[in-house]
């Protein structure tokens, strides 16, 4: 099966310079737990999470109304293809302890797929049930 046969396309992202305060707005609104930032033509530049407003900004001492995402977003953020396997994500977030991965095609997000997304699709209980655990083992990075 591929990704965008169960990935989510509808997509909530921030820029580089909205603030934090924007982007945890967002999330409490739409129920997620982390928002791809992308520049004004789509591109993907990080990823901002729930954790990271909260540990790189807040428990820092940073203000959440002028910090911008781009001082507390991971910059190094894995992805995968549309037409990429969805076992071969699942291997993904395993490997680099990720629940959430942004879809990207020429440089341009095109969907979320989550632990979640793969768990639903009800083809990768196994897969999903094995990534949960590597992901919840030892040390999260996000």
């Amino acid at each position: 099966m591929k990704i965008n046969e169960i990935m989510q396309q509808s997509v909530i992202s921030v820029a580089p310079d909205d603030t934090a305060l924007t982007a945890s707005k967002l999330l409490s609104r739409h129920n997620i737990g982390s928002l791809p930032v992308c520049s004004g033509d789509g591109r993907l530049q990080g990823i901002v999470t729930d954790r990271d407003i909260v540990l790189r900004c807040v428990a820092s001492g940073k203000s959440p109304d002028v910090t911008p995402v781009s001082d507390i977003m991971s910059k190094n953020v894995v992805s995968v293809s549309p037409n990429d396997e969805v076992s071969a994500a699942a291997s993904l977030m395993s490997a680099e302890k990720v629940r959430r991965l942004p879809v990207v095609e020429k440089g341009r997000v095109l969907g979320m797929l989550s632990l979640g997304d793969i768990a639903k699709s009800r083809a990768f209980n196994m897969e999903a049930a094995k990534a949960l655990t590597e992901i919840s083992s030892n040390v999260t990075k996000r």
